[in-house]
Order: structure tokens, then C-alpha cells, then sequence
């Protein structure tokens, strides 16, 4: 059993206990990209220190998103952390930033190419894995509809970021190749 922001006890099997667990894990795979930029970079440049600190941003923002998912909604007080619009148009503004300059898309894209790019890719696929598990809540309890849209949009400025990452190393994409045996 645990215990949820207003005290109640429920077994950590139930569906809002993974939700944030997931939100969890997330937040550790954020942290390794940003420590991995860190002690990688033998020159930290103007970019890579944004990008830094906005990782570091976006792991208090998934702070939030467990905190408003630990908390029910008849106990939700004023000045609660959570993640709003605001955090939202704060990541479009960075995937516009970021995806600036990067050639366009042609083809779905494979992970890899370098370390951190694969790290994205991974902290990618578990944000989509968050997505579908507090959509899946969403049918059985009210969520606060920010975080499905904070999540979709974070996944989408993951995959930036691990394109961003190679382009930066000049390491080449490799595409999707439908017709490789």
C-alpha cells in the first residue's frame, strides 16, 4: 500500500500509482541525457547549455505532473505545483528552437548514431509509454487534461532533441529502410 497527497491508502498496483511511477522513470531516463550532455561536452557552447537547463526544467515540470497525478481532485488546493499551458507553450517554443536548421524529414528516423541520441530515444519512447497509461487513467478518473498534452508535446521535443543531438556530434540520421532484408 501508499499513500496518495491526501492521505488515502491504495494499493500501488492501482492505475494512478503507475501512472506516476512511469512519470518516475521518465524524469530518471531526462536525467540521465542531461548528465550525459554534461560530463560528454568538453565544451559547453550557448546551445548545449540551454538545452541543459531545459532539461533540468522539464524534470521539476514531471515533479509536477506526479504531484498533480498523487493528488485527487477533492483535495487540490490553491497554489498546488502543476504543469499548465504556459509549460506547455514553453516546450513548443524549445522544439522550434531546436528543430531549427535540422534537415527535413523524409522518413521515420532509427535511434542511434550516438549515445545521447539513443538516450532520447529511449526517454522518448517511455514519455509516449506515460502518455498512453494517464490517457488510459483519463477514462476512469478526471485528469486534468494539461498533462496529456504536456506529455504528447514533451515527446515530440525528445525526438527534436535526438535529432538535434546527432546533428550536433555531425553524425548522419540513418532513415527507415522499409526494404532492408
Amino acid at each position: 500500500m501508499t499513500s496518495l497527497v491526501g492521505g488515502q491508502s491504495v494499493s500501488k498496483s492501482v492505475l494512478r500509482i503507475c501512472a506516476y511511477g512511469k512519470i518516475d522513470e521518465l524524469n530518471s531516463y531526462i536525467g540521465a541525457c542531461k548528465e550525459y550532455l554534461i560530463v560528454d561536452s568538453n565544451k559547453i557552447d550557448s546551445d548545449l547549455k540551454r538545452l541543459i537547463n531545459v532539461l533540468y526544467r522539464i524534470q521539476n515540470e514531471l515533479f509536477n505532473v506526479g504531484n498533480m497525478l498523487a493528488t485527487l481532485e477533492e483535495d487540490i488546493k490553491e497554489g498546488m505545483p502543476k504543469v499548465e499551458v504556459s509549460h506547455i507553450e514553453a516546450l513548443e517554443k524549445e522544439i522550434d528552437y531546436f528543430n531549427n536548421g535540422l534537415p527535413a524529414l523524409k522518413s521515420f528516423v532509427l535511434p542511434g548514431g550516438s549515445k545521447i541520441n539513443v538516450w532520447f530515444h529511449i526517454a522518448r519512447t517511455v514519455c509516449r509509454n506515460c502518455e498512453r497509461k494517464i490517457v488510459d487513467l483519463s477514462y476512469k478518473e478526471k485528469i486534468d487534461v494539461n498533462i496529456i498534452k504536456y506529455l504528447n508535446r514533451l515527446s515530440d521535443a525528445l525526438f527534436v532533441f535526438s535529432r538535434w543531438s546527432n546533428n550536433k556530434l555531425s553524425v548522419k540520421e540513418t532513415l527507415w529502410n522499409p526494404n532492408q532484408i
